[in-house]
């Protein structure tokens, strides 16, 4: 009895690898073995970037909160307190946005605090 291999299997895993390198450079595109590993790496790089962005994203909202803040007069760890102690609980990402693009509303709201 011939043996069994299940080539329509395992080619279709190397050619998913294969797609993932597309254009990578030398053999890393498309040996499988090369490519099978720097695809795993970049996976690996993709997963902490993706933690990553959402860091430096929360670093950029306190960095614009401060800066719009700090123009009326207060810190953006008071400005933060003051609003804990009354009660608003807008995030980070919509306080940022309304001090960049609603500055009026974003001064009456800090007004309000103080």
């Amino acid at each position: 009895m011939p043996r069994s291999v299940n080539a329509v299997a395992s080619r279709a895993r190397r050619k998913r690898i294969l797609k993932k390198a597309k254009g990578f450079y030398g053999k890393r595109k498309n040996v499988y073995t090369v490519a099978k590993n720097i695809v795993e790496k970049g996976q690996q790089y993709a997963y902490v970037g993706r933690k990553g962005k959402k860091r430096e994203y929360r670093a950029l909202w306190i960095a614009r909160i401060n800066a719009a803040v700090r123009e009326e007069g207060l810190t953006y760890s008071e400005f933060i307190n003051k609003l804990k102690v009354k009660g608003i609980e807008l995030d980070r990402k919509v306080l940022a946005d309304l001090a960049m693009n609603e500055s009026a509303s974003f001064k009456s709201l800090v007004a309000s605090v103080k």
